[in-house]
């Protein structure tokens, strides 16, 4: 303890002192600071979570020899690592990396000389270009690292090298950069429309452009954004988050005395895919146990310190309310996100608990439930085949390419692109980051992929969804840097639809009636993580900023927060005379305390429900009118960050401003589901 504490207060030594988020900027400007935040994450979504073109030949999918599943474990030596030669670095410590950084530094000193205080008078096109590469410069270094110690949190070397190359960046950003978003945002419309005249091919850069001038009203002056971005990795949040970071990846658990100590992805695995009501019990308790003390301590320091930092920047840029910074940076107006919630809140609660009440009913006549715990929420549905089972990675690949092939050929050559380039990072390791992410670094290099693979269903399903992000990442590379990253509110949109079409084709191959439930009722846990457990979180967060305006918080304040959320969105538990499924709620307290999301993207898990209930509605279109799907698909996919979510989704007839679309889409998506397997499950007389 003594360490962390001392950490600890020097944390707060340094937040009393000032500290704050550097400013919402876009992805050019994210390349400058070494985060260890990717933009595209699946580590929310169950209880672990719970972004050029492959060029490679490819074999055919029947070359590959399939070994059945089996009940032995994944052995994780054996299962590919990604290839990070293709960044042209030979090491994190390469002095090329430094020589690099030096001349990034030069050009971006020479850009500022030539630009500065004249982009009325110069080509904005040119200014933009150069900008552009020197971005790219400084993205493939941030990136490099980002990767490197992902896969090597326990490395103090690299975590130093990496620290110090953040200081190098930022320092190179704020001094020589941070004016060009600034000026952009503050030419005349008059002068503006005279580039666009002037040079045609400027209009290649308009979302771009007007991504920087809606941030207009909300910029501060360029001395201030300046010292905001040069100070970040000193006293800003990201040191005390990268070191609660490696604090979480460094934890043990030892769910027997019998047996070897485990990471948390592999504690989460096994409780997920066990049978065994009690096993599934003991894991949460020591998962639960395990967050406790120093943990969650640390976790609220740094949660305090985002929120706070959050807080301050919002009131000093003038945002409207909690969500307005997150949802201008989306193109999301607030309006719509408001309807989202109330959306889900309205028709996605009422189907959740109808859904868990179908859960415990199945579960007790399948394994003997006796009490539904918070612990058996993602329990397996087990009538069609062992959920303990492992599935080798090359089972997976199969399965993903038999769904993308049977939808789109091109996403499925994509997709076998990337895992015979080596760009996915396969492995449940030691000293490796949790959960899984997708980055797409910059066109030509990227996209890479981190799973922590073991074997399981939802380790499938999670391979299909990561593969959706580096597909849309690669559609989408012809925009350029600086606009290939679409919107948090349609980023998720080809990585859903990859599980969709994966759930739907080995749905189409069910041999049974309780196979086919199985996998509904697995579908459908998924669906609630995605929309109904994110929104909650999106609440917790609610509460703890609003909270956070009256004082730094308490570990013990967050575990509150946290279970008010869980109550709101699951209903009081039955073992307290409430109307929720579960009787218990017995060792979730702690659990906010391992949610990346809340530490480096605060109010980002709304978008997983966006993006699943549009995915939803998407789907339903397709098998509606299948004529032509595709290639409106493909085109939105391509179009990455140039067209915002109403532009994008009208081709398919769809308009997420209505004030009825989420209800309508929660029911049409998420009901119909539920609907499919509660007539199974009265076929097969789990329910009355």
């Amino acid at each position: 303890l003594a360490p962390m504490q001392q950490i600890a207060r020097t944390a707060v030594a340094i937040l009393a002192a000032g500290s704050s988020l550097p400013p919402i900027l876009p992805l050019a400007v994210a390349a400058f600071a070494i985060s260890p935040a990717p933009t595209t994450t699946r580590q929310t979504q169950r209880f672990s979570s719970s972004c050029k073109a492959a060029t490679g030949t490819r074999p055919s999918t029947s070359t590959i020899t399939m070994p059945p599943e089996t009940d032995e474990g994944v052995d994780a030596t054996s299962l590919p690592r990604w290839d990070l030669s293709k960044f042209g670095f030979s090491s994190p410590f390469s002095g090329d990396i430094d020589d690099h950084l030096d001349e990034t530094r030069k050009l971006a000193e020479g850009f500022k000389a030539k630009y500065e205080g004249k982009l009325g008078d110069l080509s904005l096109l040119s200014a933009i270009e150069e900008y552009e590469q020197i971005s790219i410069r400084s993205a493939l270094v941030s990136s490099y690292l980002h990767l490197s110690y992902d896969t090597a949190l326990d490395d103090d070397s690299l975590k130093k090298r990496k620290g110090a190359l953040s200081q190098k960046q930022s320092e190179i950003y704020g001094n020589n950069l941070e004016w060009f978003s600034l000026d952009v945002a503050e030419l005349d419309d008059a002068v503006l429309d005279q580039q666009y005249a002037n040079e045609a091919n400027l209009s290649k850069y308009k979302a771009f452009i007007d991504e920087l001038r809606r941030q207009k009203p909300h910029n501060l002056s360029k001395d201030v954004e300046r010292a905001l971005t040069v100070r970040a990795p000193y006293a800003g949040t990201r040191p005390l988050v990268s070191f609660f970071d490696k604090e979480l990846s460094l934890m043990r658990f030892k769910i027997d005395d019998t047996e070897d100590e485990v990471n948390m992805e592999v504690l989460l695995s096994r409780m997920q895919s066990s049978n065994d009501a009690a096993f599934r019990a003991k894991c949460l308790k020591v998962l639960n146990d395990g967050l406790a003390g120093s943990v969650s301590r640390t976790a609220a320091l740094s949660l305090s310190a985002v929120s706070g930092s959050w807080l301050i920047e919002n009131k000093e840029r003038k945002y409207d309310n909690l969500r307005s910074r997150r949802n201008l940076d989306n193109n999301a107006p607030d309006v719509v996100v408001d309807s989202l919630l109330d959306g889900v809140r309205k028709a996605g609660v009422p189907l959740c608990k109808r859904f868990y009440t179908l859960k415990k009913a199945i579960l007790q006549k399948t394994q003997n439930l006796e009490k539904m715990r918070w612990s058996d929420r993602n329990a397996p549905i087990d009538i069609g085949g062992s959920s303990e089972e492992k599935i080798s990675w090359e089972k997976a690949v199969m399965m993903v390419d038999s769904g993308y092939s049977k939808f789109s050929p091109k996403m499925a050559e994509l997709f076998r692109g990337m895992v015979d380039e080596k760009r996915i990072d396969v492995p449940a390791v030691d000293g490796k980051k949790g959960g899984a992410y997708c980055s797409g670094v910059v066109p030509g290099v990227g996209p890479y992929q981190l799973l922590n693979f073991d074997g399981t269903k939802q380790d499938v399903a999670t391979l299909a969804h990561e593969s959706g992000h580096g597909c849309h990442d690669i559609l989408a590379y012809k925009q350029g840097y600086l606009q290939y990253h679409p919107p948090l509110t349609l980023a998720e949109t080809a990585s859903i639809f990859g599980e969709m079409i994966v759930f739907r084709d080995l749905l189409g191959q069910s041999s049974t009636k309780e196979e086919e439930l199985s996998l509904l009722m697995s579908k459908v846990d998924d669906v609630l993580n995605s929309v109904v457990r994110q929104c909650s979180f999106d609440r917790f967060e609610e509460l703890v900023h609003t909270a956070r305006a009256k004082g730094e918080l308490s570990a013990e304040e967050l575990d509150g927060y946290w279970m008010e959320a869980l109550r709101e969105y699951y209903g009081k538990e039955g073992d307290a005379g409430g109307d929720s499924p579960f009787d218990s709620y017995d060792d979730a307290s702690h659990l906010w305390s391992y949610v990346p999301h809340f530490h480096h993207v605060p109010f980002y898990v709304y978008s997983y429900a966006f993006a699943d209930l549009v995915v939803g509605t998407l789907y339903n279109s397709f098998l509606t009118n299948k004529e032509g799907f595709e290639g409106r698909l493909l085109a939105l996919l391509e179009a990455g960050g140039t067209k915002d979510f109403e532009e994008a989704l009208s081709p398919f007839g769809l308009d997420p401003t209505s004030p009825t679309f989420w209800e309508d889409a929660l029911d049409a998506h998420l009901g119909e589901l539920l609907n499919e397997a509660e007539k199974i499950a009265k076929d097969l007389g789990y329910v009355d």
